[in-house]
């Protein structure tokens, strides 16, 4: 029986140093799939974030989990794990860039349309303000918010002036977005002077 014993405690020896030599083996591949995650997530997260927050998201979370696998020395489920996750935080990037051509391209075409209305818009109310505030259009100015129509129409160039200057450096989301407003400006000028633009004008667009 001692004999049997000695056997079986060499046996479960055995069995331990390799099962430990395994795990060893294991460490340092899966500890390296986890660096190159970790730094391809990090070259794309500032694109990613912008233009495809869900997928980042999804990609961190899938890391957390190799990550915790990995502290609980569970080398194996990391090496199974990780190179799906790597293919999807090496995505990321490509995604992020399609995307922001996407988005880049819808702002360019908004900016477009803006910068064609906005003037004529602008001059139209101008040109209604400069009637109402003249002798001869006193009459006609009766009723009407003659200097809630010039403040409005003030800042509206300001905003026009602050639209084109983001234009001009390549900011087209600051652009667009401000000549949004201006629009919204130019629509309070003309109620105020009972102005109709044409269909579809000074409505901040969509």
């Amino acid at each position: 029986m001692p004999v049997i014993h000695r056997i079986s405690r060499y046996v479960l020896i055995g069995a331990a140093t390799i099962l430990l030599a395994a795990c060893a083996g294991q460490k340092e591949p899966a500890q390296k799939l986890l660096q190159d995650i970790d730094s391809t997530v990090t070259a794309a997260s500032a694109e990613a974030a912008k233009y495809v927050p869900d997928r980042l998201a999804d990609v961190q979370s899938k890391l957390a989990a190799l990550k915790a696998s990995f502290d609980k020395q569970d080398y194996a489920a990391v090496l199974t794990g990780a190179p799906p996750v790597l293919n999807a935080a090496q995505d990321l990037a490509t995604a992020a860039a399609t995307k922001k051509d996407e988005v880049l391209k819808s702002l360019s075409d908004s900016w477009s349309v803006l910068a064609a209305s906005i003037p004529d818009e602008v001059a139209a109310v101008q040109a209604r303000i400069d009637l109402l505030g003249k002798k001869s259009g006193k009459k006609m100015a009766a009723g009407i918010d003659l200097d809630a129509a010039k403040a409005a129409q003030g800042d509206a160039g300001s905003l026009w002036s602050k639209a084109q200057a983001a234009f001009a450096a390549g900011n087209l989301d600051e652009a667009v977005s401000t000549a949004k407003a201006v629009q919204a400006k130019i629509a309070g000028a003309a109620a105020s002077l009972k102005l109709n633009l044409p269909a579809g004008s000074a409505a901040p667009a969509q």
